[in-house]
């Protein structure tokens, strides 16, 4: 056997009517819908359910898969601890995916588990299958995997491994890939509203329409994260599980009362697993992928350029780049703008993988000779000491996609009400040296408040017993 059904599905606490005590009403939509997939997955009457979620334990560089014989939860935590779920888990198939896993070289597995109990994301899911399911059937078994920071096509190899295991073994299985889309919708929603969210919900539903799941990899990251969705990668997991395999896709509701879009979708295959090589979806994203890289490389500007001849420099050989010897820059291909080697400038080197960021190391005020030593030095800095990320490894160099900000003097502001988050970065500083910044125009951060927040935290400095003060600064940003 192999997939039988695949179903992207929302998690919203309040669709559980003990939590969502007649609110729930005003999702009704997507609770008919929810039934809908309930009876579904019973009258498939699978063996394993495997269900990936944004709400379980959640690492940068790894993907947890659940360990154990089985777990259970409740929502305690939104004021109905009567409302509690439980399931087993399938542990010949999680033990078959992380082996399957490791000789795809994916960096997943059961280690590193937190909490044990099942999150809301996955008891959700499980509370419109388990009111569908036929009593005295035994249940189906479950797998619960959760998601990462690494790329879309390794979310993708995992979903593939997920396909194998279960036809390796036989097994009857159904895929719920459990994701909210866009939290940013309306502007008196509990998040605010983004322009993003709208054209990502438009997009995502376009594509649980018509089942082409390319744009679900090639989504710009920061585009993403702008719209503050959290189902993504649980889709891009599920599309692999249906790897070269035809579908019948099905868009059974979408709402967006609350500000946060619930979208509920089934995918039915009609071929056999691996049987149609027009759904490679993972080649066409490394094409796509391979391209977006040379274009992006191609249209840097020098100080970028510079940025990575340093880095790269650096890490194949040991050998930093002095950008004042024409030998060293040669492999620009051409001169460096006078101003870079006249001018000083405090800069700040941000380095991105995945979409993810990979690194970021700046210095305030100018600490070298010239703008270009400046940017040599921190790049190289980015890459191998920034505390938060292992050295840059000479396989990633790559894929890095490169930002250079160049700070314009720090003035001292008297209140958070002189920043915006869009135009100035912060700095906090405490009389006895604590400093710490943020740069502005950064993805996720969208008020003054997370802005300063963040930038205290970074410094050590606590807001609401420390003595601080607040300087802003404009930046010049290089791609």
């Amino acid at each position: 056997m192999a997939i039988v059904a695949a179903f992207a599905v929302p998690h919203p606490p309040l669709i559980i009517p003990a939590v969502g005590g007649g609110r729930e009403r005003d999702i009704q939509d997507t609770i008919d819908a929810y039934d809908e997939v309930g009876r579904r997955v019973a009258e498939l009457a699978p063996e394993t359910l495997v269900i990936s979620t944004p709400h379980s334990i959640m690492y940068r560089d790894y993907i947890h898969v659940s360990p154990g014989s089985g777990a259970q939860g409740s929502f305690a935590q939104f004021g109905a601890s009567r409302a509690a779920y439980a399931c087993d888990y399938d542990r010949a198939f999680v033990r078959a995916l992380c082996t399957e896993a490791d000789a795809a070289g994916i960096s997943a597995g059961v280690t590193g588990e937190r909490d044990p109990s099942l999150d809301h994301a996955t008891m959700i899911p499980l509370h419109f299958i388990w009111k569908a399911w036929p009593e005295g059937r035994v249940r189906p078994k479950v797998v619960r995997i959760g998601l990462s920071g690494l790329s879309p096509a390794v979310h993708y190899q995992l979903g593939q491994c997920v396909q194998k295991v279960a036809d390796d073994l036989g097994r009857k299985v159904v895929y719920v890939a459990s994701g909210d889309l866009s939290h940013k919708l309306t502007a008196d929603g509990p998040y605010g509203r983004a322009p993003e969210g709208p054209e990502f919900d438009e997009r995502i539903i376009r594509i649980f329409r018509t089942g082409d799941f390319l744009g679900l990899l090639t989504m710009d990251p920061g585009f993403a994260e702008r719209a503050a969705e959290c189902g993504l990668r649980s889709f891009q997991i599920m599309a692999g599980a249906l790897d070269r395999t035809s579908v019948a896709a099905e868009l059974l509701s979408y709402e967006g009362p609350f500000g946060v879009g619930y979208g509920v979708a089934a995918f039915t295959p009609t071929s056999a697993a691996g049987t149609d090589a027009s759904r490679d979806f993972l080649g066409r994203y490394e094409d796509f992928h391979a391209h977006d890289m040379a274009k992006r490389k191609a249209a840097e500007d020098p100080l970028v350029r510079l940025a990575r001849l340093s880095l790269e420099t650096y890490v194949r050989g040991g050998r930093r780049v002095d950008p004042t010897k024409p030998r060293d820059i040669a492999a620009l291909g051409e001169a460096l703008p006078a101003e870079l080697l006249g001018t000083r400038a405090g800069c700040f080197v941000s380095l991105k993988k995945d979409g993810e960021l990979r690194g970021c190391i700046g210095t305030i005020l100018p600490t070298r000779a010239s703008l270009a030593e400046e940017i040599c030095a921190n790049a190289i800095s980015a890459g191998t000491h920034d505390p938060r990320f292992p050295p840059v490894r000479r396989r990633e160099l790559g894929e890095l996609v490169y930002d250079v900000d160049v700070l314009m003097a720090p003035e001292p502001i008297d209140s958070p009400d002189e920043l915006d988050v869009r135009r100035y970065g912060v700095i906090v500083s405490t009389p006895d040296g604590r400093r710490g910044l943020l740069l502005p125009d950064l993805d996720g951060v969208d008020s003054i408040e997370e802005q300063v927040g963040i930038a205290a935290r970074k410094g050590g400095i606590d807001l609401a017993s420390d003595d601080w003060s607040l300087e802003r600064f404009e930046v010049v940003r290089h791609v």
